[in-house]
């Protein structure tokens, strides 16, 4: 299907972004497109603007201050593979990075894109839930901050308050840890099936912190934060992963689609959050 008519806008700062905004009824941000753009063409939105952020140079880029890393809202998942900074200090983004959809689309599409329109397929909010990321959104009103874990509401619902744009991420350096982000997908460029992230940390061999997140499994990227209880304080051997891994189907709840039926996609969201604990126990410093 063809998109209906729109107004283009293609600012040059943050400031006269979110004018445009404002300005514009039903207006919408386009990042990378590859969330958006599709939803225009099935008429699931009809926006009467679009403001594109591409030439909002000061929305790129990758940056550590003090113990977090900050990055631009605008830097592609291209961009996070060849980071440094990101391959040091936050490992599980440039895995995640690796599964998201093909090459071409990595090239384009943005980690701000990925996170803020609540879509539950998307692979990044599950990975910032884990890394207790937080947003920086600036507005018509006022710039505030929003935690991540406080961000996702439901199904493309967001906690975002009209013409305000999210600008860039900040995550705190998690220190010596394990991680993983395992997905299910049925072939090159898809959804996930199921997907789960994990970032953990031991002390004396036994689990001392742990997050635990899922993708595509219900309304929006859930924190588990049962199963995750359950692992503390064990060594992470098979009858805690077993126990965990029950905690965390009973808060699963995936849709009815062409990746599955619910009972079975429940199924496989468990076999890959212990998929997950098990990497990040594996690349744990104990």
């Amino acid at each position: 299907m063809i998109p209906g008519s729109f107004e283009y806008h293609r600012p040059k700062t943050v400031s006269e972004a979110v004018k445009l905004l404002k300005k514009g009824k039903d207006a919408r941000v386009l990042a990378g497109g590859h969330s958006l753009l599709p939803m225009m063409k099935l008429r699931m939105t009809d926006p009467s603007a679009l403001v594109d952020l591409g030439g909002i140079a000061a929305l790129r880029g990758v940056k550590k201050v003090g113990s977090k890393i900050v990055i631009g809202a605008m830097t592609t998942q291209h961009e996070l593979l060849a980071s440094a900074l990101i391959a040091k200090n936050l490992p599980i983004l440039h895995e995640a990075a690796q599964l998201i959809a093909d090459p071409q689309v990595r090239y384009m599409g943005t980690l701000g894109g990925n996170v803020v329109n609540g879509d539950p397929g998307n692979d990044m909010p599950a990975v910032m839930l884990v890394l207790d990321a937080t947003y920086k959104v600036t507005g018509p009103i006022k710039s505030r901050a929003i935690k991540a874990r406080e961000f996702y509401k439901g199904s493309y619902e967001t906690a975002l308050k009209p013409g305000e744009i999210v600008t860039a991420l900040e995550i705190p350096v998690p220190g010596k840890h394990g991680y993983a982000y395992e997905k299910l997908k049925r072939k090159v460029g898809d959804y996930a099936t199921a997907a789960a992230a994990v970032v953990l940390t031991m002390k004396g061999g036994k689990i001392a912190t742990c997050s635990i997140a899922i993708t595509n499994l219900a309304p929006k990227a859930t924190l588990v934060e049962a199963a995750a209880k359950t692992l503390i304080g064990t060594a992470g051997d098979d009858t805690s992963i077993a126990a965990a891994v029950t905690d965390a189907r009973k808060v699963m709840d995936p849709a009815n689609d062409t990746r599955g039926t619910p009972a079975y996609r429940t199924s496989v969201g468990g076999t890959y959050v212990a998929r997950a604990v098990k990497s990040a126990l594996r690349r744990a410093d104990r």
